[in-house]
């Protein structure tokens, strides 16, 4: 085997590590299985048997064939993985925390009060009136958002059949209105990159049921013509909708609710430092002014009416629910532990950081990047260089590239957000990275990445056909 993988190594220019079957295997007798059925028992059973230092190895070693926030910066724009905390993990990780979601609300005061303090800092951050902590994710959150909407119009007899989404949206925006069952009108955006308010009049109707939006929106470009968008689609009848995705740009120093929005999801695994997801746990809470705010999913959270505690209440004309009990528990844990270690000025702090850093970088890289200035991010164009290309090149460079071919309003687009947490050094050797690969000829696109463990994988297939355990290599 070490001959195999030093080959290997040779050959691919790459790390590689066997899998633990490939290392040595050892039959061992499972003894009497019973009572089991026959049909669900064996006499033996072939496992590897590692020593503890090659088991330490092997999994450090796997660790190290992949990349993680903890490791550099991870710029994806529009779907940034921001540093999460240790102690927000510490808090998450206290045994008080660990209960189980279907205990009486007697029993789980403290739980319910987190909630319920957690429901009051996204409203005032969001200016909302009421807030649902529910959805299990971002996508989720904004479907959630939709069905209130449509609820909300359904209840008053509104027949509404279409959702109008900018091109500059969050890329989400536009399945999340499909799923809903709306006809979704795709918005072109003006010269300056923002929304085209003559093409938005054109567009407006009896059949709106909502405009979803992104403020900042996915060119890191702050919508400035906000208020007249807002009143165009309030006019026609229309809900204006908030995309959380782009809310780290704003804290403590703009609310959606003041720019005319009547739902918002926040996305806490970018704003609040929580795990992305990782089709693992997320969340994606909602926000409503008060005229929504019987729509929320069942169960919320409020005080008791003599003031002794807190009790879970379902909405008067509540869409129902859109996850099991209150949402993922643990991850909210986090996000409050994040708002209330940062306060009011530290949110404002981190906001600024994020403005500057995404401006800085900007400045500082040889691509070209239309528009501007931007606030959490940029969308820079490779020109007529393959921008995907180039992001593997960018791996052999030792960083994470940025999201690429997307959003499609910027040919080649590289859409980049460093978010607060990098440093200025961070930000240079990220900038370098970025003009090398860039700079480099032809054939080293063609060629990269070379210094990875994996090289260019059919990345169509590997959605489609995923190979979840290591007994699919036999099938291939």
């Amino acid at each position: 085997m070490i001959h195999d993988q030093a080959d290997y190594a040779r050959e691919n220019g790459a790390v590689h590590e066997p899998l633990l079957s490939e290392k040595g295997e050892e039959t061992v007798d499972v003894g009497d299985a019973s009572p089991l059925p026959d049909e669900l028992t064996r006499e033996d059973l072939t496992l590897p048997n590692p020593s503890e230092p090659e088991i330490a190895r092997h999994y450090t070693r796997l660790s190290q064939m992949n990349w993680a926030i903890d490791a550099g910066p991870y710029p994806l724009g529009s779907c940034t993985m921001k540093y999460n905390p240790k102690f927000t993990e510490d808090v998450a990780a206290d045994p008080n925390a660990a209960v189980h979601p279907d205990r009486t609300d007697r029993s789980v005061q403290g739980n319910l009060e987190l909630m319920y303090r957690l429901q009051g800092f996204l409203a005032d951050i969001g200016g909302m009136d009421a807030v649902t902590l529910q959805p299990p994710a971002g996508a989720a959150g904004e479907l959630t958002g939709i069905l209130i909407a449509k609820a909300y119009h359904d209840h008053h007899g509104n027949d509404r059949s279409e959702v109008i989404v900018p091109a500059s949206a969050h890329g989400t925006n536009f399945a999340t209105a499909a799923t809903a069952g709306y006809d979704v009108v795709e918005l072109p955006s003006g010269d300056d990159g923002r929304v085209d308010l003559d093409a938005l009049r054109a567009a407006v109707g009896d059949d709106t049921a909502a405009l979803m939006l992104t403020n900042p929106n996915t060119v890191g470009l702050f919508e400035r013509g906000i208020a007249e968008i807002a009143d165009v689609v309030h006019d026609a009848g229309g809900l204006l909708y908030y995309d959380g995705a782009n809310l780290n740009a704003l804290l403590g120093r703009g609310r959606p609710s003041d720019m005319g929005f009547d739902v918002m999801y926040y996305n806490v695994h970018k704003t609040f430092a929580t795990p992305h997801g990782g089709g693992g746990p997320g969340a994606g809470p909602v926000g409503v002014t008060g005229e929504l705010a019987a729509f929320l999913p069942t169960p919320r959270v409020r005080e008791t009416d003599d003031g002794s505690g807190y009790e879970r209440f379902e909405p008067a004309k509540s869409i129902g629910k859109v996850h099991g009990f209150q949402g993922n528990w643990l991850v909210l844990v986090k996000a409050y532990a994040y708002i209330a270690r940062l306060g009011d000025e530290g949110l404002a702090d981190a906001v600024a950081k994020a403005v500057l850093n995404a401006n800085y970088l900007a400045e500082r890289i040889d691509l070209d990047v239309p528009h501007g200035p931007f606030h959490h991010e940029f969308a820079a164009t490779a020109g007529d260089r393959d921008a995907a290309a180039v992001a593997k090149r960018m791996l052999d460079f030792g960083v994470h590239p940025p999201t690429t071919k997307w959003p499609e309003m910027v040919p080649e687009a590289m859409l980049t957000e460093p978010t607060e947490i990098e440093g200025k050094s961070s930000l240079d050797d990220l900038a370098a990275a970025f003009n090398a690969a860039y700079g480099d000829s032809d054939e080293a696109l063609d060629d990269a990445p070379n210094r990875t463990a994996a090289a260019r994988i059919d990345q169509v297939g590997a959605v489609r056909n995923p190979r979840l355990s290591w007994r699919a290599l036999d099938d291939g």
